[in-house]
């Protein structure tokens, strides 16, 4: 299989350093093509509407959308400003790389900007949310690995460490 473009899915998680590293490291035996893509998610569309109304001739809603509106510009701003740091540390390598950052939902995101780029491969990392959490949190990778319109590879990065308590402490540990 031959990589001309790899999209690269960063978030802020301790992980995006691995994530990163290991897309640089295929990126440059292949002599592919980086988009470092970053997703800010959005809260949905009228949360706080029932609770936000006009009083007194203000319009409290408007107030709201525009401060919304301001905080995902700057927010947008300052991811940009954090993928050029991994975008210029690829360039100063000969890979070249471009970034792109969107509001929505991570996973749809990725898989849709990696079909519109023409991506070969998509690169991110896992938290390794099980059970319960992944259940409420979600699954980002999970979401990707059924979705995406090419192959994914998946980085573990940190694994947490296990905490030992009473019920997972052997009777070796006692002694």
């Amino acid at each position: 299989m031959t990589l001309k473009k790899i999209l690269v899915a960063l978030d802020r998680s301790a992980q995006s350093l691995a994530v990163f590293e290991k897309a640089l490291e295929i990126g440059h035996n292949e002599e592919c093509q980086l988009l470092l893509f970053h997703s800010l998610s959005k809260d949905p569309e009228g949360q706080w509407a029932p609770f936000i109304g006009t009083l007194a001739d203000i319009d409290l809603y408007g107030s709201f959308h525009q401060l919304q509106r301001k905080h995902f510009q700057q927010e947008i701003e300052k991811a940009h400003s954090w993928l050029q740091t991994y975008c210029h540390q690829a360039i100063l390598k000969n890979i070249p790389s471009e970034l792109d950052c969107q509001l929505g939902d991570a996973g749809s995101l990725i898989c849709e900007t990696a079909q519109n780029w023409g991506a070969d491969l998509i690169v991110l990392g896992r938290r390794g949310h099980q059970g319960l959490s992944e259940l409420l949190l979600g699954s980002v990778s999970n979401y990707v690995v059924h979705h995406a319109p090419c192959s994914v590879l998946i980085v573990q990065g940190i694994i947490p460490e296990k905490v030992n308590t009473p019920a997972t402490t052997t009777q070796a540990d006692r002694s």
